[in-house]
């Protein structure tokens, strides 16, 4: 591994602007935080109660099996995957987010993480819905049940992640390091493990959820790149309510000069300049290092050695 991608994975911490991992697990605690703060407000009113905070502000952001309630709340089928009630399982989602979503950014770039999670929600959330509207055994909870919390959006970032490097080693200073594979595995065993008893739905949820993310990767791997459309969405949004941002320049064009050779009198060579080098960042920033072409790669070591001398 180059010196100049270890700077760059360095780069990527806590803190730092426009980190997608982050962002999930702030938007995840920021809204859980928000939700059992108005249910204390409800539990604390004289006019309300507990029971009156659940079946108003948090059914309507919860995912309702029945389809005739998700066709007046359709919203929910995205919000419900950032609704929790659950400290523990809350807790637990945010632990194995941070796990394997750190993983992913280190091997796939910074705009994948929040796509495959959006699709793994989404994906789970229709077949919870389509499950109770079509399975017998279901369909006589139809009217009370509802889904809700991250662990299916979680569950697709840990099968896309395990899909991508499935060796990827962990704890290397143990005996050469844990497969990631194994983590997953102890993973889905916790999570599966602590599904009430008797919810089919959310064991159909969270197998749609890892279902999305592996397909994902499938993909991605034959071409097609389902994160593109969205993040051009994400991008568009955020240039929309910050028109002052300065977006980074773009080259027309590489800056070329002839470097003599012994075997190659004039050989042509990219430039390193700090400009160049920062796009080469950027672009492992939204893309992942695997992606640089063999020129990017031989700019950074260059760059590199010059940093060493």
């Amino acid at each position: 591994m180059h010196v100049m991608e270890d700077s760059y994975r360095k780069k990527m911490r806590l803190g730092q602007d426009g980190n997608a991992l982050v962002q999930l697990v702030v938007i995840n605690a920021v809204l859980f935080a928000l939700m059992q703060f108005v249910y204390v407000l409800y539990a604390m009113s004289p006019r309300s109660s507990a029971g009156d905070f659940y079946s108003t502000l948090f059914n309507y952001l919860a995912l309702p099996a029945s389809l005739d309630k998700l066709g007046g709340r359709p919203w929910t089928l995205l919000t419900y995957m950032f609704t929790d009630k659950l400290v523990l399982r809350f807790i637990s989602n945010l632990f194995w987010l941070w796990v394997f979503g750190y993983i992913l950014q280190d091997l796939m770039g910074n705009r994948k993480l929040i796509p495959i999670y959006i699709y793994g929600g989404v994906a789970g959330g229709l077949l919870y819905v389509l499950a109770f509207a079509f399975v017998p055994g279901l369909k006589p909870l139809i009217h009370s049940a509802s889904l809700f919390g991250a662990s299916p959006a979680v569950v697709a970032v840990a099968l896309a992640t395990t899909t991508v490097a499935p060796d990827y080693r962990i704890f290397p200073m143990i005996n050469g390091g844990i497969p990631l594979w194994i983590l997953s595995m102890l993973f889905l065993l916790i999570n599966f493990s602590s599904i009430a008893h008797g919810d089919s739905g959310a064991y159909v949820s969270h197998l749609a959820g890892g279902g999305a993310g592996f397909l994902f990767i499938y993909l991605m791997r034959r071409g097609y790149d389902g994160s593109i459309w969205m993040n051009d969405v994400f991008d568009w949004c955020n240039d929309l309510f910050n028109p002052n941002k300065k977006k980074l320049a773009r080259s027309p064009r590489d800056e070329f000069y002839y470097k003599v050779s012994g075997t190659q009198p004039f050989k042509k060579i990219p430039n390193v300049t700090q400009q160049r080098i920062d796009e080469i960042l950027d672009k492992i920033n939204q893309q992942g290092y695997r992606f640089l072409t063999d020129e990017e790669k031989d700019i950074l070591k260059r760059a590199a050695d010059e940093e060493d001398l």
